[in-house]
């Protein structure tokens, strides 16, 4: 099946035939408290069923899939409250916008559906802290399943060192979200986490390192699961990365480079990371066939 790409001003979707397999926000409406930034949702398998949960009520700063920072120096581009040590999560003038700059390049070509951009990142004081530029890619692996590559190269214009943290690294105990951060379906809730090494469930997985890491929902009014797996590239920050993950409460996936320790981004240098994510129509089964497919393509 070819894929195609549509884009506007604010938005790109991706279509798989009759499917729309994405939908790229990249200049999003999003209040300044919820730490506006690009955010993909909904994304859908390519039978059609709904995979990710945009601006849910218990965390509204949750939107589908978004590369989401909560610890950036003193600020916060994740949305809500900062968590302080010692004081808990406190609500402050520090949700920062992840704000679009340019489109580089957008295009299919050879049945991948490629999409560049250029962005900065604004202080709700205003300081650009970084200029980025992410590229997102979209191929067909097979019958069932469909792939996303997420790239990112994050430059820091402050002018002195920018340690990137979570608020584990802030003092909070296993608690060290941030990055790539996958929100599932309300009827994925309590689904399966599966690894290599085998299953979980809740938050027993939470922290654990692991180079990739799926996860099993079902839907809601049609007897079928579907499958979400992220695979971390070896050349990222601290991979293989500790993950947060949890199926309790509400389903997510999370391979975070800053979830223990912070990375140090000095003035004027970079950081690069590279993430790739299966989506299919499938059951736990599948998820080592698709990591080892997602391997080949970072």
């Amino acid at each position: 099946m070819t894929l195609a790409l549509a884009r506007t001003d604010t938005a790109l979707t991706v279509t798989d035939g009759a499917i729309e397999l994405l939908r790229y926000v990249y200049v999003p409406d999003t209040p300044q408290l919820e730490a506006p930034k690009p955010y993909i949702d909904p994304i859908r398998t390519r039978a059609g069923r709904v995979v990710s949960l945009f601006r849910p009520w218990d965390h509204v700063w949750h939107k589908g899939l978004a590369w989401s920072l909560p610890v950036v120096g003193d600020e916060n581009f994740w949305g809500g409250p900062t968590y302080l040590r010692d004081r808990g999560y406190v609500q402050q003038s520090n949700d920062g916008t992840q704000r679009h700059v340019g489109v580089v390049a957008s295009a299919v070509e050879r049945d991948v559906a490629a999409f560049t951009h250029d962005l900065e990142w604004i202080s709700e004081r205003g300081q650009r802290m970084f200029t980025e530029r992410r590229t997102l890619t979209v191929r067909v692996l097979d019958e069932i399943a469909w792939a996303l590559t997420f790239e990112t190269t994050m430059t820091n214009t402050t002018g002195a060192t920018v340690a990137i943290g979570s608020p584990t690294t802030r003092g909070r105990e296993n608690a060290g979200y941030g990055g790539l951060f996958w929100r599932g379906p309300r009827s994925f809730t309590d689904g399966l986490l599966v690894t290599a090494e085998g299953t979980g469930t809740g938050g027993a997985l939470r922290g654990q390192r692991h180079e990739w890491m799926g996860y099993e929902g079902r839907h809601d009014e049609v007897d079928a699961a579907s499958l979400v797996v992220m695979l971390d590239a070896g050349t990222n920050p601290h991979h293989p990365p500790q993950w947060f993950a949890r199926s309790e409460e509400f389903a997510a996936l999370n391979p975070a480079p800053f979830f223990s320790e912070e990375v140090r981004v000095p003035a004027g240098e970079s950081v690069s990371f590279r993430y790739a994510v299966g989506v299919a129509d499938a059951e736990a089964a599948e998820a080592p066939r698709i990591a080892d497919r997602l391997r080949g393509l970072l």
